[in-house]
């Protein structure tokens, strides 16, 4: 029988998943909404209810309740210490929770790209592509069976392999950029730690129910096509939870820094999805998948115990944190992230936080960078296993594992990014020269990556540092800095939608990278490079009036610095 399975045309694939993608954003979140809110009966809430009898009967905006929203776990640890936490302590907690947090959000992403290379796997010769190895359009029957049985998995090892992985690539950030929108929007109304639960615990089961496909000996594309939009849906609720919760806890002061050390997460999280999946791959490319989607739900639950999301939630005293203390004579004074008085505060609307100076700039700039940080991070090992280093090439696990310390140079880029922006008190200086110095590094990667393991390692440790510096910056401190903007006048409700709107924009972005790179590559791995150096440049010249502004302001400080005391730069430059 002649081999024609899921052969599809680009043109009906791409009807379809868009459908789907608006469709399920807009339903699936606004179900989760009302069912939280009307307080109806949800499987996550079954387990919630367990340890806590009060959840129940709140309301959408409990955050003024003191009472409410104290965790399980932190009730344990009082009575257990018989006595209150400090705020300092409330604060380790945040940090330590929301950094394994998304730390298993980002290992469980991570997963796709390593799976990848098992799905569609390396020509034998490893010069093409499988559509660029067969010249016949009709294959005989032995290397048929071949592709069926052995070398990878259907549909995805035929002719238009890649682009289909390029399609699940593109769905799942399509529905986690739309679905990112509705997430802080949602994220704002209701009791951050239960919404983070949710996300995390329908993130881990659309991921293992990606992996079930091998054991079920699944081959039908729509049904892997829907499960990652699913899993890209619940993935959304990730981002906007986290920073909404930690700029909850810290003033500006060090921000960046500490934002910059704590979006180590990012990298750490690649890192271990690319590890766990690449060593589990040996026995079947749906333990990648399920191992990793299993401990995304554990580490929800931990984070349904342990998360204080406020710190009036829990009755945190505000006074012990250095933030809110008095400061000394000169030093910068910045507005803390809460109002101290109690005073009702409505949340923020979706017009009204993109009109906040600063958010269309920065969510542009995050546009391109993220989708050159995307596409390394879907497509990096695919390239690697395909790429002759010293005229050899790597196996799937090798490629795997190197191609992770992309991820250590991105840990190092985020920490200098957020160290240089407080020394410079210069959000947009800093992320448009991380973006402008990405562009020779990347040519450089590119042209010389080849030539031995040792200079492989050196360029791809460096482009890791200016890729993800400038995402990092913008994603952490920035959407802070502008969430909590003096054109709020203090309302601290507006942290999620910030957040959401500005790493929403920059997810499309990181949707139509990988998506390109599935159909470049066929021709040309170097247009691909020239796509992303393209990339960085517009990513950069976003920012310019920013960058202007910032400059004016330092030559206009350095002026006045003799006879006045220092002063701040414009506040993400009004």
């Amino acid at each position: 029988m002649e081999f024609r399975f899921l052969k599809f045309s680009i043109l009906s694939n791409s009807s379809l998943v868009l459908i789907l993608n608006f469709l399920s954003c807009f339903i699936l979140l606004q179900i989760v909404f009302l069912i939280y809110k009307r307080g109806k009966v949800f499987i996550i809430f079954l387990l919630i209810s367990f340890f806590d009898q009060q959840l129940m009967g709140s309301l959408p905006e409990p955050i003024m309740d003191e009472n409410y929203s104290k965790p399980p776990g932190i009730r344990v640890m009082e009575r257990a210490k018989k006595s209150s936490l400090s705020f300092k302590t409330y604060q380790a907690i945040v940090l330590i929770v929301t950094f394994f947090a998304y730390t298993s959000y980002h290992a469980t992403r991570k997963t796709t790209s390593i799976v990848k290379s098992a799905l569609d796997p390396q020509s034998p010769d490893g010069l093409k592509f499988p559509w660029q190895r067969h010249t016949n359009p009709v294959w005989n029957q032995s290397s048929k069976l071949s592709w069926m049985l052995k070398d990878g998995w259907v549909p995805f090892n035929g002719p238009d392999g890649t682009a289909l992985l390029g399609e699940l690539d593109v769905s799942f950030l399509f529905v986690y950029a739309m679905g990112m929108y509705f997430s802080g929007h949602v994220g704002d109304r209701m009791d951050l730690r239960i919404f983070l639960t949710i996300g995390m615990v329908g993130t881990g089961l659309f991921t293992a129910l990606f992996g079930v496909g091998y054991w079920a000996n699944v081959h039908f594309f729509y049904y892997y096509l829907i499960v990652q939009m699913m899993a890209g849906l619940f993935q959304s609720t990730g981002w906007p939870s986290v920073v909404a919760v930690v700029g909850n806890w810290f003033g500006k002061k060090k921000r960046g820094l500490i934002m910059g050390i704590w979006n180590a997460h990012t990298s750490v999280g690649n890192i271990t999805g690319s590890l766990v999946a690449s060593i589990l791959l040996k026995y079947g490319w749906g333990w990648s998948m399920v191992v990793p989607g299993s401990l995304i739900a554990a580490v929800g639950m931990v984070v349904f115990l342990f998360l204080p999301v406020h710190p009036e939630s829990v009755g945190a005293n505000k006074d012990e944190d250095e933030v809110f203390s008095p400061r000394k004579e000169g030093e910068e004074v910045t507005e803390p992230l809460l109002r101290s008085d109690r005073e009702e505060e409505s949340a923020v609307g979706f017009i009204e936080a993109w009109k906040i100076p600063g958010v269309a700039p920065f969510a542009l700039c995050l546009f391109f960078a993220k989708l050159v940080a995307y596409t390394f991070l879907y497509w990096l090992p695919f390239y690697i296993s395909h790429t002759a280093i010293e005229g050899k090439y790597l196996s799937n696990e090798e490629a795997g594992n190197l191609s992770t310390l992309f991820d250590v140079g991105g840990v190092v880029g985020g920490i200098l990014a957020g160290y240089i922006s407080d020394r410079l008190d210069a959000r947009a200086i800093t992320a448009a020269s991380f973006m402008y110095c990405a562009i020779p590094v990347l040519y450089f990667y590119r042209s010389y990556g080849h030539v031995s393991m040792t200079v492989n390692i050196i360029l791809m440790l460096i482009t890791g540092v200016f890729v993800n510096g400038p995402y990092a910056l913008i994603t952490t401190a920035v959407s802070a800095d502008l969430g909590t903007h003096s054109s709020l006048k203090g309302n601290s409700r507006a942290l999620a939608t910030v957040t959401a709107i500005i790493d929403g924009t920059g997810s499309i972005g990181a949707a139509i990278g990988p998506l390109l790179t599935g159909y470049i590559s066929a021709n040309s791995w170097s247009a691909v490079f020239t796509m992303l150096m393209g990339s960085a440049f517009v990513a950069g010249l976003f920012l310019t009036r920013l960058v202007v502004a910032e400059v004016g302001a330092k030559i206009q400080q350095l002026g006045s610095q003799g006879s006045s005391p220092r002063s701040r730069s414009p506040d993400l430059l009004v």
